[in-house]
């Protein structure tokens, strides 16, 4: 890493960065990039020597729906054009059953992806059997991860990611959907599935509560050896780890991640002036999101649909918490604003207010 003194160190330990700029991305701007963003963007991180480049739709192959959002492109145009423009770096897709399918991962093998994560509820790894047995069979390295895992206790996560090392995958891990986790939180999760399983384990932050890099920190620290960042925190909701923060403040910690800082750095002011018309900020919404639990990729369709029916969206969030919305529930929302809107009609409170100093 360039300005980095004990670069050259044989006994840094290697941590493996995953940059999902390009899928994560997606939800921040409704699944809009285009053809131009993503070969630019993917070739600036090949560039820098990030190691690997997720892209597709923010939901994974197969997601493009009116449910979750149409993408500007298909998954074929985007695996094709990200493909083209990482000479060095590998890449990545993401899946979550029920959105796509095995035709979905033939597609993507097709491309010639290097690797698929498949997600599914941090509590029905079960789901993701027949799609990691596929990709084993076929050849191609294969990760399980458990989203939403704030809703699942340490020994359940545990659990569910030795079975899916059981079922094929070749690394296991989870996401903080929501970005409602402190570094203890983590730190608890990753050492009990450090414990579990003897294949790599991985962690992804969200940044609604300002603990992204702080909680990355506390999965490699626990004994993750791969975590995801995105450029400028690209992401949905309140964003992601921010990768030209977290990589520098590894190699600090001495941790190696094979990175060039001025590199990463160029590519993340790329992403800035190009992929997003501004970076991710922890605004309101944001962070009730955070503290409710709730999907950040929920963000823009509870304002546009709290906007349309007149009730508060910080109100749908934490409504929307209470009753465990999970992505792939988007429709939950609209029922959750009406519900709202007509407790407001009737004249009682659209929530219980809560005692004070308690969240």
């Amino acid at each position: 890493m360039t300005g980095t003194a004990d670069a050259g160190s044989d006994r840094r330990k290697p941590v493996l960065v995953h940059d999902p700029t390009l899928r994560d991305g997606h939800h921040a701007v409704r699944h809009a990039l285009g053809p131009d963003q993503l070969r630019r963007y993917a070739a600036a991180a090949d560039a820098a020597g990030v190691p690997v480049v997720e892209v597709g739709h923010g939901n994974g192959l197969g997601a493009s729906s009116l449910q979750a959002g149409r993408a500007r492109l298909g998954d074929d145009e985007m695996l094709s054009v990200v493909r083209e423009a990482l000479p060095n770096s590998r890449m990545a897709a993401f899946m979550i059953p029920g959105w796509g399918t095995v035709q979905d991962l033939r597609r993507a093998i097709a491309h010639d992806v290097d690797m698929v994560r498949i997600g599914t509820h941090c509590t029905e790894g079960n789901l993701a059997e027949r799609h990691l047995g596929f990709l084993r069979d076929a050849g191609v390295e294969a990760h399980g991860v458990l989203l939403m895992s704030h809703m699942a206790t340490p020994p359940q996560l545990a659990q569910e990611c030795a079975r899916l090392v059981e079922y094929g995958a070749s690394g296991v891990g989870i996401l903080d959907s929501s970005g409602h986790f402190l570094p203890a939180d983590v730190t608890e999760r990753v050492g009990a599935i450090r414990r579990a399983v003897d294949v790599p384990v991985m962690f992804h932050g969200h940044n609604n509560l300002g603990m992204a890099v702080a909680n990355s920190i506390a999965a490699v620290e626990a004994g993750a050896s791969i975590v995801d960042a995105c450029a400028r925190g690209f992401g949905a909701g309140a964003g992601n780890t921010q990768l030209e923060v977290l990589v520098p403040v590894l190699e600090r910690m001495g941790f190696a991640t094979g990175i060039d800082l001025y590199g990463l750095l160029d590519a993340a002011d790329l992403a800035g002036r190009e992929l997003m018309p501004a970076p991710p900020t922890i605004d309101s919404v944001g962070v009730v999101s955070g503290l409710s639990g709730v999907f950040s990729g929920f963000k823009n369709r509870v304002l546009d649909v709290s906007r349309r029916e007149g009730v508060d969206p910080r109100d749908v969030f934490f409504e929307l918490g209470e009753r465990q919305a999970v992505a792939g529930q988007e429709d939950l929302i609209v029922d959750v604003a009406l519900t709202l809107r007509e407790k407001a009609r009737g004249g009682r409170p659209a929530r219980e207010p809560r005692p004070s100093g308690q969240l």
